[in-house]
């Protein structure tokens, strides 16, 4: 079997937004409000700890995916992913 990823990393990295696509893209009916907060900060309190260079690998990597992206929601979420997640400040 061979994989369409080119490490784990990046097969990781899109499996997790994957996730939080659908979470933070959710309507009430299909995921509890609530319950989505909590995931998404979960995954800021994880990424925002992580060491400063596995952060900047992070961002690297989502702005690889955002590059290549053709869903345009897609892409502006990846795009979007690392101040929404705390990784950099707001740039204004």
């Amino acid at each position: 079997m061979t994989s369409s990823h080119p490490s784990l990393t990046r097969a990781l990295a899109e499996a997790l937004v994957d996730v939080l696509c659908f979470i933070d893209g959710s309507e009430d009916e299909q995921v509890d409000q609530d319950d989505a907060v909590k995931v998404l900060e979960g995954v800021a309190h994880v990424v925002t700890t992580l060491p400063s260079d596995q952060q900047r690998e992070l961002i690297a990597l989502l702005g690889e995916m955002a590059a290549a992206e053709t869903d345009p929601v897609r892409r502006e979420f990846l795009e979007e992913f690392p101040e929404d997640f705390g990784l950099i400040d707001d740039p204004s």
